[in-house]
């Protein structure tokens, strides 16, 4: 098997995916969760600001989305049709939503009409919301395992992804991008906004941090194969403790109206728990619940060689791009937002 830098392709394709996967979590996580609190804001105004917010930069997030989905594709096709098939209706609803937030955000400021603005305003705040837990409903199926037999065909019925830890993981998910939209918004706004923002910002953090508990225990106790590398690897457990100390970290910061430290810790904290994610499946990809013998892996899922070699060639040159695209793009509109005639 050949390497680069002493890592098979595989596993640095795995890596690639996590890293693409992680960027968009990170990035397009803080507008779905400001999206998320958009009902909370009952003035005209407020939710406009609420809007600009995210407004330049939420349809460049999106970007990671398609190059990390474009990634698992080409790097891990087996992967990518047994995952597709086993969540095809959470997926088909994810793209429903994405397609629905974008059109609620364009249309919405297009009529001035009262019932107009708000049906636009229900549609967007629902589908940043759902998004939201949708992305944690999938990620906890994949903790768990899917019911993949035979050719890694799916052999589970069409609502088994509405289990009880999904939803959980769907909720803490949906918690976490709520903290993150907060503090960024917090970021962005002042005056009685502001204000309102860091109230709900306090409870959004009790919420998460209670959630995350429940959910934890819930995974040690109940899905135990997940802890099995980090208690046949102590040094391991270095990563769910940067994890809890980041978490913790984020009500100091708040507390101290530090919030662009608290925004660089919920980050972290989104980072880590991917890591973690990372760190408990490898090499594993897809447990299947049927039979280990059709579980599905970075080794038998991946490319050939010579195809996840080409493809790092095109993504050390494409990601950088995007990178610097989306540095440019915040830093052009960093600062607090200001409604002129252009905005939304």
């Amino acid at each position: 098997m050949q390497t680069f830098l002493g890592i098979d392709y595989p596993t640095l394709w795995f890596l690639v995916v996590g890293a693409l996967f992680s960027g968009y979590v990170i990035l397009d996580g803080f507008d779905l969760g400001a999206g998320a609190w958009h009902l909370f804001f009952r003035k005209e105004e407020s939710r406009r600001i609420a809007l600009n917010a995210i407004g330049p930069v939420w349809d460049g997030n999106e970007v990671w989305l398609v190059i990390g989905g474009g990634a698992l594709f080409a790097g891990f096709p087996i992967l990518y049709a047994s995952l597709f098939s086993a969540m095809y209706i959470p997926f088909m609803l994810f793209l429903a939503f994405l397609i629905f937030r974008a059109v609620s955000i364009e249309f919405r400021s297009k009529e001035p009409m009262l019932w107009w603005r708000k049906m636009w305003d229900i549609g967007y705040s629902v589908s940043s919301a759902m998004l939201a837990f949708l992305l944690g409903v999938v990620l906890g199926n994949v903790l768990q395992g899917i019911a993949t037999g035979k050719d890694f065909e799916y052999q589970g019925t069409w609502l088994q992804f509405l289990n009880p830890y999904a939803i959980m993981v769907g909720f803490t998910s949906l918690a976490l991008f709520m903290v993150h939209g907060a503090i960024y918004l917090a970021m962005k706004t002042e005056g009685r906004l502001f204000i309102k923002i860091t109230s709900l910002l306090k409870r959004a953090i009790l919420f998460f941090v209670a959630i995350f508990i429940v959910t934890t225990v819930y995974t040690l106790v109940f899905i135990p194969h997940l802890s099995d590398h980090l208690f046949r690897n102590p040094v391991l457990f270095i990563v769910p403790m940067l994890a809890f100390l980041s978490i913790a970290n984020i009500p100091r910061l708040v507390s101290k109206q530090k919030y662009r430290q608290a925004f660089m810790f919920s980050s972290l904290t989104m980072s880590l728990l991917l890591i973690l994610v990372a760190l408990e499946l490898y090499p594993v990809l897809l447990i299947s619940t049927v039979d280990h013998a059709y579980t599905i892996t970075v080794y038998n899922a991946a490319s050939s060689d010579k195809s996840l070699q080409t493809m790092l060639i095109i993504v050390l040159i494409g990601a950088p791009l995007v990178g610097i695209y989306t540095l440019f793009v915040y830093r052009t509109f960093r600062g607090k937002v200001r409604l002129d005639d252009t905005s939304y």
